[in-house]
Parts: C-alpha cells; sequence; structure tokens
C-alpha cells in the first residue's frame, strides 16, 4: 500500500492551515472595508446633500413659480455629476419632488418611509434596500434666509456589494494571496523537513511499530523498569514493575508520587549522577536498583529505574556466601576427622586405649556442647550452620574461635532476614582470619557475641590480630577498597554497610594497630 510520507502530509497540514487562516482573514478585512466604505458613503452623502442644500439658486427657485422650479431639476443634475452620486432628489414642503433621476416621477408626491423626520429640519442618514441594491442616503433639510425651511433635499450612494468590492480589489487580493501561499508553503516544507528529522526520518507507522516492539521488550524483560521524565511523570512502567509492586491498570503519565511515592526515583533528577546497587525498601519490599539519569544531548530528560525483588538476590548471595562456607566446612570437618582418626590410632598403637577412648568422648563433647548450645540460643539453622564451620575452619587455620555462650538471637529484626545476618557475621569472622595472616603469634583468638533484646540487637565480633592503619579505616567500608592483593576482595565490609544503613543501624570500629581490631553492629 502506498504511503505518503510524513513531511508531504504534515506540509499539505500546515499549508491548508495557512490557506484557511489566509480565507477568514481576508473575510475579516473585506467586512471591516465594506464597514469602513459605508461610513465613507455617509459622509460623502451629507456631505452632498449640504452643499446642495446651502446653493442659493435652489433656495431662490424652490419658493418661486413654475418655471423656477423646473429650472432646479437641471441644477441638481450639474451638481450630481460633480459629487458623482448616484441620485439626487430635491422636494418641497409639499413632499412634491422637483427633481428625481427618473422624469415621470417630477412633479409627484413622495411618500417614502424614511424621509419624514427631514421636514421636521433633521439631518441624518439612512441605509435602504431597493431595485439596484442596497443605498446610503442622506436628508438635509433646505433652510431659506429667514431660517425657515422650505425643502428637503434627499443624496443618495449606492454600496457596492461584497463580490464587487472583491473584485474591485482582485489584484491586491491575488498578489497578497499569491505571496501569503508562497512564503506559507515554503515555511511548510521547512517546518515539515524539521520535524522529521526530530522524529529520525521515521514515518507514523514506523513510530507506532517501534513504540509496539519497545512496550513488549521491556515487558519481556525479568527485571522491573520504571522511568519519569523531568516533570516526574511515568514515561515507563513495565509488567515485571506492576507485579512486584502490586500495581494494575495504565500509570502512563501519571505523577510518580502518586503511584509510588518511596522509589527515590526522583532524588536522580536532582542529584544528576546514577546510584548504583543499591538496597531500597519499596511498599515494604527489599528491592536492589540501579538509577540512572537519562540524557539526551547532555541534557537531563528523565531517570530509569531497573529494580530486582532482592529475595533472589539474597539467594544469591547465600550461595556464594554461605554455601562457600558450608563446603570449607566440611572439607575442615573431613580434615580433622582425619587428624582425630590418626591421633586415636596412634594411641593404640602406643598400647594406651584408655586415653584414647577419653579422647574420643572429649571430641565428642566439645561438638555436642556447641551443636546443642547454638540450636537452643540461635533461632536460625544458616547461622548456626554457619558459627560451625567458622569454628571448624579456625581450628585448622589454628586460631581459637570463642563465641560467648551468653549470645542469643530469638528473630531478625525488619527489614532484614537471616541472608543479612549470615553476610553480616561470614564477612567480620572472615575478616578476623585474615588478620593473623601476617601475624606470627602463639595465641590467636577470635571472640564472637551476639545480643538480643526487645530493644536493640548488637553483635560484637574482636581479634587480636594486626590491626586497622590509622589512614585505612575511613575507607574500609568504600566499595571495592581492600589492602588485600586479590581481585575478589573489597566486597565484604560494603555489604555489611548496605545492610546495617538500610536497618538504620550502626558500626563501631576500633582498631589499634599490632594489637587488634573491634568491629559492633547495633541494630
Amino acid at each position: 500500500m502506498n504511503r505518503l510520507s510524513i513531511q508531504t502530509k504534515i506540509t499539505a497540514l500546515i499549508f491548508f492551515i495557512v490557506s484557511f487562516s489566509l480565507l477568514l482573514a481576508g473575510i475579516i478585512v473585506i467586512s471591516n472595508f465594506i464597514n469602513t466604505e459605508e461610513a465613507e458613503l455617509q459622509k460623502r452623502a451629507l456631505l452632498s446633500a449640504q452643499t446642495i442644500a446651502e446653493d442659493g439658486g435652489i433656495k431662490s427657485n424652490i419658493t418661486g413659480s413654475m418655471e423656477d422650479k423646473r429650472k432646479i431639476r437641471k441644477r441638481v443634475e450639474t451638481l450630481r455629476i460633480i459629487h458623482h452620486a448616484d441620485y439626487i432628489v430635491v422636494m418641497d414642503m409639499n413632499h412634491m419632488r422637483l427633481s428625481h433621476p427618473l422624469p415621470s416621477l417630477i412633479g409627484k408626491r413622495s411618500n417614502g418611509s424614511d424621509e419624514g423626520p427631514a421636514f421636521a429640519e433633521l439631518t441624518y442618514t439612512t441605509k435602504a434596500k431597493g431595485e439596484v441594491g442596497t443605498m446610503i442616503r442622506a436628508f438635509v433639510p433646505i433652510m431659506n434666509e429667514e431660517h425657515q425651511q422650505v425643502g428637503v433635499v434627499l443624496a443618495g450612494y449606492k454600496l457596492p456589494t461584497f463580490f464587487e468590492m472583491i473584485w474591485d480589489l482582485r489584484m491586491e487580493i491575488l498578489f497578497a494571496g499569491f505571496i501569503s501561499l508562497l512564503f506559507g508553503g515554503w515555511g511548510s516544507w521547512l517546518f515539515a523537513s524539521k520535524m522529521k528529522k526530530q522524529m529520525f526520518n521515521l514515518e507514523p507507522h514506523e513510530i507506532a511499530q517501534l513504540v509496539q516492539e519497545r512496550t513488549e521488550t521491556f515487558n519481556a524483560m525479568h527485571e522491573g523498569i520504571i522511568a519519569i521524565d523531568k516533570e516526574e511523570k511515568i514515561t515507563i512502567f513495565n509488567d515485571k514493575a506492576k507485579t512486584m509492586m502490586g500495581i494494575s491498570g495504565d500509570v502512563i503519565g501519571r505523577s510518580i508520587a502518586e503511584v509510588v511515592p518511596d522509589t527515590r526515583l526522583p532524588e536522580i533528577l536532582e542529584l544528576k549522577k546514577p546510584i548504583y546497587n543499591k538496597e531500597l525498601t519499596v511498599r515494604n519490599l527489599n528491592i536492589h536498583s540501579n538509577r540512572i539519569p537519562i540524557k539526551v544531548n547532555n541534557e537531563i530528560i528523565g531517570a530509569l529505574a531497573i529494580f530486582q525483588d532482592r529475595t533472589e538476590v539474597k539467594k544469591l548471595a547465600e550461595e556464594l556466601t554461605g554455601f562457600k562456607a558450608f563446603v570449607s566446612a566440611l572439607r575442615v570437618q573431613n580434615h580433622e576427622h582425619m587428624n582425630k582418626l590418626h591421633t586415636i590410632a596412634g594411641l593404640l598403637q602406643l598400647g594406651n586405649p584408655k586415653k584414647a577412648l577419653e579422647y574420643v568422648f572429649q571430641t565428642a563433647e566439645e561438638q555436642e556442647e556447641l551443636t546443642q548450645f547454638l540450636s537452643k540460643n540461635i533461632k536460625s539453622e544458616s547461622l548456626s550452620g554457619l558459627l560451625i564451620s567458622k569454628v571448624s575452619r579456625a581450628k585448622e587455620l589454628g586460631i581459637h574461635l570463642h563465641i560467648d555462650r551468653n549470645s542469643r538471637l530469638h528473630s531478625f529484626p525488619e527489614p532484614l532476614d537471616e541472608h543479612d545476618f549470615v553476610i553480616i557475621i561470614g564477612n567480620l569472622i572472615e575478616n578476623a582470619f585474615d588478620s593473623y595472616r601476617n601475624k606470627d603469634v602463639d595465641e590467636k583468638n577470635i571472640y564472637v557475641s551476639i545480643e538480643h533484646d526487645d530493644e536493640i540487637l548488637s553483635i560484637l565480633v574482636e581479634d587480636s590480630g594486626s590491626g586497622i592503619p590509622e589512614n585505612v579505616l575511613p575507607h574500609i567500608f568504600t566499595k571495592g577498597f581492600s589492602t588485600k592483593d586479590s581481585l575478589d576482595h573489597g566486597i565484604g565490609l560494603y555489604l555489611i554497610k548496605e545492610i546495617v544503613d538500610r536497618a538504620g543501624g550502626t558500626i563501631q570500629v576500633e582498631s589499634d594497630l599490632g594489637k587488634g581490631t573491634t568491629f559492633i553492629v547495633t541494630i
């Protein structure tokens, strides 16, 4: 199917608008011209009638004999030609016509409906429609030397019709129309060209197809996507975002503050910079978001938020932290189990079965005591498993990891859960392990305590390792910052800070170089 280009359509539309506007303007101008012409004819008719009424010959003859009155017609006809009037009628006080364009009416009485006031010494104009068209008529009384009225002068001028005026102005109208249409068409083409460039030279059906494809693409994405313009009006709100936010219906064009007031997306318009990997609470949902300003030609025209339900992210975090820890714990326990078997076998070979039996009971009691303590006081299997694995890992490293037997954890404060605490405690203990990496001492101790009551939950992890230099301390929670050479460090403390900030908690760090470090997390 052959389609006209958008540029042709816009040009034709604008050209039509210009032409229609020009037509309306022409009608208005000609209407004003008619009114002006009518006022001008009224002045001319009055002037002609007054001139004839003041003529001395007419004044003297109108009261004379019949022979004198016949002279009036010739005099009036001369004056009519001079004043370019269509007709001039002179009447005496008996309403008898003494001059008239039709000779047959001269000497006969006039019975015009609009001439009565003129015989009462009034001067005025009227507009009357006759056989030859609309006439502008002026009535002026004729006064003698004694200021007595002796007659009336009627001067008539034909008012041109609308089409007659157009014909008289045809050259001006044609010239003005040609110039207007020429520049109107040229301007329309330029405007249409510029508009098409702004639309990337796309036709309407192509733009519609792109919008549909864009909408379906956003709806097919697994992440929630919300975009707003400079006025904080929603321009994109895909199906995944609606599902996560519990929103139905069309929200495009509505204010983001009205639909989802706690997205914190408008602050990107003020900051004018992106914020990546931020944990937010939106409508009681913990989401992981990236918020980015939308720029066109270096001008910010809106903001975009891409976010995921944090439940999936937490599962991934658990796999990346807890799973590694549990695998490590199994490896350590296997290694520890082999060492214990070797010890028992050695005692039996030395002929000391009693000592071997005592060793077995002692080892079992220690493991059973730790397991029972954690099961009773720490109401999270994931966290209990993490602590058991860290204790085993510490033994392998030659470190004594002491868990305060007064520790308690009954529930997780909102908006945190067990995955957050696995990240917090797991990373703090790993940092404590690393503190002994470059320190050769006989006793290596790490102390862990968890205190929990109705108002406060506090986590303490203390080591006697190498400590943190004073110049490094302000930067330890910065993403990617690490004193280690490995590329996979610099994330743990950053994640802890993000979690604690989200819960409205605090982190206190005390460190003495060469003596150790204490982390206290309070929520």
